[in-house]
């Protein structure tokens, strides 16, 4: 892939750890509220987004489910949750500036196989990411929180893409 996309998936690292440092001082509380219209409670809706990404990067790199994945279900802490979200990150990265084909991938999902181009998984990470970073925002912003500015172009002015 040309290293012109990569800048994609270091905004979604960047937007990623900017929104588990917002939801890292909230209380217990905080983190079980959700909003209409979201996915969840912040704590399940950010459980959900590191454990599908995971999914996503097992399966386009061609090997089962790792020991330590993220179950949804559980909340590990935002600590893990960051360490999970850098190792993805970084994955994703490797990944997008290493793979020159868009290979088919076969994988098995609810008893059902399906053959989907790792391309569709790239942009699956993306968009997956970009709407549950809303819904947390969303979340935050009827708790009477300011949420993070996550657009690009906040990563642009503050520099994070060196």
């Amino acid at each position: 892939m040309s290293e012109i996309f990569l800048d994609l998936y270091k905004h979604h690292l960047w937007a990623n750890l900017s929104l588990l440092d917002a939801c890292e001082q909230l209380p217990d509380e905080g983190l079980d509220a959700g909003a209409t219209g979201t996915y969840g409670a912040i704590r399940d809706t950010l459980v959900h987004l590191f454990a599908a990404e995971g999914r996503y990067l097992a399966a386009m790199a061609g090997r089962g489910e790792a020991p330590g994945a993220l179950k949804e279900g559980t909340f590990p802490g935002i600590a893990e949750l960051k360490e999970h979200a850098r190792i993805s990150g970084a994955e994703l990265m490797a990944l997008a500036g290493s793979v020159t084909s868009n290979n088919v991938i076969k994988v098995e999902r609810g008893g059902q196989r399906y053959e989907i181009p790792i391309s569709i998984f790239f942009a699956q990470a993306i968009n997956h990411g970009t709407e549950h970073r809303a819904h947390v925002c969303t979340a935050l912003t009827q708790q009477g929180a300011e949420p993070p500015n996550l657009d690009v172009w906040q990563y642009l002015r503050i520099g994070a893409r060196r």
